[in-house]
């Protein structure tokens, strides 16, 4: 239990009444699960490495004991896929990749420019203190001053066939005022590709960069919380839809769809005349993007 407790003191302010209750609930939760909160502890003592990222990130550790992720996961879950995520990113990826995404640093994959009132808008490889409940890495844009657009929350882990896969715990857009007349600069200067289009499209090119072989995605019925739904009991957001609409399909699992590696293309034929220069552009930028993206992986590989 004193480990227990040394690793509570590491996640939360003791000072602040709030998080004293937390890491109260912690500690309790620690207990009612103490072999595999051991394993998961020793798994991050294995080395030198996994010490350095518990400390820059010991969230990894408050993620296992809580009810995040998905819908229903379990205690063995959580901290499992915190595991797997781990084992599979710090065998192809650097030391310096990981120190830098587990030690709050922004890995910049790409970096576009809107307009002289927008500036440029970056897109940022991270792990955020706050990105924890659905994930334990994000794919992000962000304006100026770090001003979050949109943002794809993910972990890797294997499936129960024991296939490599991402799976997208959430997607999130603006939370500012003028959030729509952003999205509409944003996805005009992008040929008419929409915002929240771009940032799936980001993820899957960073899954293929990072050598996974599939992309899961959290439905309506798998969202670990109900924060996507209104006072009224209707859907803000249809993940479900949205990844239907992006050729994803359903699993056995209902919590979770497949969406596909590669975003499917229309052909010269399908697209209207008057509208082939506009896709012509588009489809070069997602080229610029997808290429910087993987040069940028690249140059962390092992």
């Amino acid at each position: 239990m004193s480990n227990f407790i040394e690793l509570g003191k590491k996640i939360y302010d003791l000072n602040n009444p709030r998080e004293a209750h937390r890491f109260a609930v912690f500690v309790a939760r620690c207990c009612l699960h103490p072999q595999r909160m051991s394993r998961l502890e020793k798994f991050f003592e294995q080395s030198e490495l996994m010490r350095q990222v518990a400390a820059g990130y010991p969230f990894v550790y408050e993620q296992a004991t809580r009810a995040f992720f998905y819908y229903r996961s379990t205690f063995e879950e959580r901290a499992r896929l915190i595991e797997d995520n781990m084992q599979f990113l710090s065998a192809r990826f650097n030391d310096d990749f990981m120190l830098k995404l587990y030690g709050d640093k922004k890995i910049e994959l790409w970096r576009m420019p809107l307009d002289e009132t927008l500036g440029e808008m970056n897109l940022v490889l991270c792990a955020e203190s706050g990105q924890r409940k659905e994930g334990l890495a994000a794919v992000m844009f962000n304006l100026p001053g770090e001003v979050p657009v949109y943002q794809i929350l993910f972990w890797i882990a294997r499936t129960q066939r024991g296939d490599w896969a991402m799976w997208i715990g959430a997607m999130q857009g603006p939370n500012v005022d003028d959030a729509k007349d952003l999205v509409k600069r944003i996805t005009k200067k992008c040929h008419a590709y929409r915002t929240k289009n771009l940032i799936l499209y980001s993820a899957q090119a960073v899954a293929r960069a990072c050598g996974v072989t599939k992309i899961l995605a959290v439905t309506n019925e798998g969202y670990y919380a109900n924060n996507h739904l209104r006072r009224d009991r209707k859907l803000k957001t249809s993940f479900s839809d949205f990844w239907a609409e992006a050729g994803g399909l359903p699993t056995d699992d209902a919590r979770f769809y497949e969406l596909p590696l590669v975003e499917t293309r229309k052909t010269v034929e399908e697209i209207p005349s008057h509208k082939r220069a506009q896709y012509r552009r588009r489809f070069a930028l997602l080229d610029e993007l997808d290429a910087s993206i993987a040069e940028t992986l690249r140059g962390f590989k092992r």
